[in-house]
């Protein structure tokens, strides 16, 4: 039965617009158009005027294959050859071009950031930072188109999605008065004050140079050799090694500017803040087990997520938010300096102010034009918003444009579609590698008199970016950093005491997983020190994972720490747009229920995926989603047995190795594992009908968040209850220790 056939809600994931045909098309026809959630880079010229033209016009075009200069082709499976056993003819100009071209595909990835997904959407300002900054981007109503890009940080493009690690947040801006980038993480904090010390931090992180091994980890050596003796690293890093460090989705991560910028408001007088992006869904990680497993099972999760959830129609949402300080000069608030990029300023202290609502709603129709060539720079500023002397962030303003020069191969990557501003560009730029604009005009210099004195500079009244005249004090030339960014452990601290019981021990676990990968025990044994200048309790639940002793704490704790509430992520309710239930069925499972879950989760903005033991239509106008075989944990936030799972006839070790397993009662081991793998990670279970066998079978019934239900309604009311507080957190089992 084909999808269009198939009566039940469209699962995201269709691979393209057309409906394939069991034998290879051979009518001529123009290329399909992309699918309803994708979109393209706005059709601008290279200097930023609208075009006009269709999306249709930045992809292929005709009925026929040709040359990349236009010429049809007749064969493009056979090389030109002398005779048909005969060699190969420097004359194949086709096979040279095919062939060339893609020995030329890929252009270096990124040193950092390597692995991403990328979506198009609108920012909607709210208007409440029009009296602060003078940015067109800030006033009320405002809409400005945007692209996000996510990613890891240390993987390469072809690690995993689920590495422990901090995650990229870069959204590029196109507003009318130019591109304005803020490129950030999903932390707050950063390992370094300074970014001289950049390049050391990350070869730390990377692969070790000989081996270029362990890919997409910091649970190495040459990482905790560095942190622990760079100890204004160790806030990030407990960041890190915190559920925070493996989220559940891109949509359930929160953004962070990191640095501290000024806003510049219209009558010139300034403010320093830091800006947040808080997404709607909340903020949601995944268990550690769950991470490793998700990462064999499907290494694509995040990017697979992001996407499918647009397709769905779920788009992911996020407000953007300030904290707003008075521009002093300290540039410090309650002690907390401003421009030290290790520390954060507590939201209870400077609550986040809501300036806007981002919507992603159009996926890229080609992952290598948008999301690769994508480049992000924190020089891309607009008039109302400029730069702190923070030392991090000015190494930054060198970095991403040095970078992108030699990645995407010269000077004009500018002029990329994806890249290019939506605002009028005169620059007086010439040439280089790879200009596609084409220059009118005899005189790119000012003054002059032969083009008519065109450009001209843009008076102060009308609105053009000026940098702030921020005073500079009196000093000598020096490498040296202020007092103020020497302490290192408090708000590492704060940190920590502002967990939950069971976020600490995940936590805790983290370390000692870490610790205990690295070969060297002084490296272990030096890094025990600073967790217990952070807290006693943290130390000592890592020293005896490790099995060492405890150790003197580097300094002692600081005692006049207040904890930060907003720092966990327990405890709150969410929305459950886009969440993805399994619905396990057999052949004992009522048709009429089935329907009605699928209908019903579907109208909650769920997806539903109906898993089976085989393929094929389980109930009428239903077919499977997943099978035993195809089916895994990882991919379900909640599930409803609808079936008490009795072993499937192709059981055999040999088919599928999941089906190896002992299993209580008459259960399929591939049911037995799914539903104990959710179990463990403390994810929502319902039973209706048979599925309440199952249950008891596997002794999981009555435990918290495992629901019996009389009816579909009442199963899937209390999915959607307990899926509010994304985890049914009492499930973990803690210890007492660090509570």
């Amino acid at each position: 039965m084909s999808a269009h056939e198939n009566q039940t809600p469209q699962v995201p994931g269709v691979p393209g617009t057309g409906e394939p045909s069991l034998e290879e098309p051979t009518t001529p026809r123009e290329p399909l158009p992309p699918k309803p959630d994708q979109g393209a880079p706005e059709r601008v010229s290279p200097t930023g005027a609208p075009t006009g033209a269709p999306m249709s016009s930045m992809a292929q075009q005709g009925e026929y294959l040709t040359t990349a200069h236009g010429a049809r082709l007749t064969n493009s499976d056979q090389s030109l050859k002398a005779g048909p056993r005969g060699p190969v003819l420097l004359q194949d100009h086709h096979f040279r071009e095919k062939i060339s071209h893609f020995d030329h595909e890929r252009i270096p990835e990124r040193v950092v950031h390597a692995r991403g997904a990328g979506a198009h959407g609108t920012f909607r300002s709210y208007g409440t930072a029009s009296r602060i900054s003078r940015a067109g981007v800030f006033a009320e109503g405002k809409e400005t188109p945007v692209f996000v890009r996510f990613s890891t940080v240390l993987g390469s493009r072809g690690s995993g999605d689920l590495a422990r690690d901090t995650r990229g947040f870069a959204t590029k801006f196109y507003t009318d008065e130019g591109t304005w980038d803020l490129v950030g993480n999903n932390i707050p904090v950063f390992f370094i004050q300074d970014a001289i010390k950049f390049p050391d931090v990350i070869h730390a992180g990377k692969p070790h140079p000989d081996r270029e091994i362990p890919q997409a980890q910091s649970a190495h050596d040459t990482f905790w050799d560095f942190v622990s003796l760079h100890t204004e690293a160790q806030h990030h890093t407990i960041w890190n090694m915190s559920d925070r460090g493996i989220p559940r989705s891109f949509r359930t991560m929160e953004g962070f500017g990191i640095h501290t910028f000024r806003l510049v408001a219209e009558d010139g007088s300034s403010v320093l803040v830091k800006f947040h992006w808080k997404p709607r869904l909340g903020v949601h990680s995944v268990a550690w087990e769950e991470a490793q497993l998700i990462n064999g099972a499907d290494p694509d999760f995040h990017r697979r997520d992001l996407a499918d959830a647009i397709e769905a129609g779920a788009y992911p949402q996020w407000e953007l938010g300030v904290q707003v300080f008075d521009d002093n000069e300290d540039q410090s608030y309650q002690g907390i300096d401003l421009l030290d990029p290790t520390k954060l300023v507590p939201e209870e202290l400077v609550p986040v102010q809501p300036v806007g609502l981002m919507t992603l709603d159009r996926n890229p129709s080609n992952y290598f034009a948008e999301t690769e060539q994508v480049a992000f720079n924190p020089n891309n500023l607009v008039p109302g918003i400029d730069v702190t002397n923070d030392p991090l962030l000015q190494g930054r303003l060198f970095s991403y444009l040095d970078t992108q020069i030699t990645r995407l191969g010269g000077p004009n990557w500018n002029q990329l579609p994806i890249n290019r501003p939506h605002a009028a560009v005169n620059d007086m730029l010439r040439d280089g590698y790879h200009q596609s604009a084409v220059h009118s005009g005899v005189a790119p210099y000012r003054p002059n008199s032969l083009d008519g004195g065109n450009p001209f500079e843009t008076p102060e009244n009308e609105h053009p970016f000026i940098d702030f005249p921020a005073p500079v004090a009196a000093s000598v030339k020096e490498r040296a950093r202020p007092q103020s960014f020497e302490d290192h452990f408090s708000q590492a601290r704060m940190f920590w005491l502002s967990l939950s019981e069971v976020e600490r021990e995940h936590t805790a676990q983290a370390y000692a997983f870490e610790l205990g990968k690295c070969w060297d025990e002084t490296i272990r044994t030096r890094q025990l020190r600073h967790l217990f200048a952070i807290d006693p309790a943290l130390g000592h639940a890592v020293a005896q994972g490790l099995g060492l002793p405890d150790q003197e704490p580097t300094e002692a704790p600081a005692q006049d720490v207040q904890p930060s509430p907003a720092l966990s992520q327990v405890g709150g309710t969410w929305p459950v747009d886009g969440r993805q239930v399994g619905i396990l069925v057999g052949p004992d499972t009522d048709a009429g229920q089935l329907t009605t879950l699928i209908s019903r989760i579907d109208a909650a903005d769920m997806v539903p995926l109906v898993i089976a033991p085989q393929g094929g239509e389980v109930a009428p106008g239903v077919v499977a989603h997943r099978t035993l075989l195809t089916a895994r944990s990882i991919e379900f936030d909640a599930v409803v047995v609808a079936t008490a799972g009795a072993p499937a006839h192709q059981v055999a070790a040999g088919m599928d190795a999941k089906a190896g397993a002992p299993s209580p009662g008459d259960v399929d081991p591939r049911v037995s594992l799914l539903l104990n793998e959710m179990w463990r990670h403390a994810k929502a279970i319902a039973a209706v009908g048979p599925g309440t066998t199952a249950l008891d079978s596997l002794q999981i019934a009555q435990t918290p968040g495992v629901v019996s239900a009389e009816s579909p309604e009442d199963a899937l009311s209390a999915v959607v209850e307990l899926l509010g507080s994304h985890r049914v957190w009492e499930r973990f089992p803690t210890t007492g220790m660090l509570g």
